[in-house]
């Protein structure tokens, strides 16, 4: 099938990707949008995994905060990335946005497995341990609003979209009454 001008234009309207990616993907899919909208995310979830941990720096992004109504929850999140510009991205907020209020429903404990202390991963049993993995640390959990991807699925995901490095740095969690319940104290 002829690859017409209005194709590739339509699909890079769809997508953002580059004209020659767009040229490429309507290419191997014989014209089909669909699929070549799917060919692109796939190969652009492959430049983000290439581009994540590559000893760039992110010293840009933001700190975004969710309060739940009743103010007996908040959570704070700080992600961060290559360049102001996308720090500013309306894309790149909501994803921020919807880590602050995954975290508020979810509750993890942990950032990502490496940040499990040892004493803590030896005290659940081996074959219980990838289920534990995705309760309790952030980046192993599905995420609230498609539970067919993972916070580290989404992550990448974002990183393909917006074309630059992205990590969640750090996060807090405070609701009211947690720590007693955690400590098992009442204090009197």
């Amino acid at each position: 099938m002829a690859i017409s001008a209005a194709m590739v234009k339509e699909l890079r309207d769809q997508t953002g990707a580059g004209p020659l990616d767009c040229k490429k993907a309507l290419e191997a899919n014989d014209g089909d949008m669909e699929k070549a909208i799917e060919w692109l995310r796939e190969k652009g979830l492959g430049k983000a995994i290439k581009k994540m941990g590559k000893g760039r720096t992110m010293n840009e992004g933001l700190v975004e905060m969710y309060q739940h109504f009743d103010k007996s929850m908040a959570v704070i999140v700080e992600v961060n990335c290559e360049t102001d510009f996308v720090a500013r991205n309306e894309k790149f907020q909501t994803f921020a946005k919807d880590i602050a209020l995954h975290i508020s429903s979810m509750a993890p404990k942990y950032l990502k497995r490496e940040d499990v202390p040892e004493d803590v991963i030896a005290a659940v049993d081996e074959d219980q341990r990838e289920a534990w993995y995705r309760t309790n640390v952030l980046m192993d959990q599905e995420f609230i609003k498609d539970e067919s991807k993972s916070i580290d699925d989404l992550l990448k995901e974002a990183v393909a979209e917006l074309g630059e490095s992205m990590q969640i740095s750090r996060f807090a969690r405070f609701a009211i009454g947690e720590n007693a319940a955690e400590d098992g104290e009442d204090e009197e």
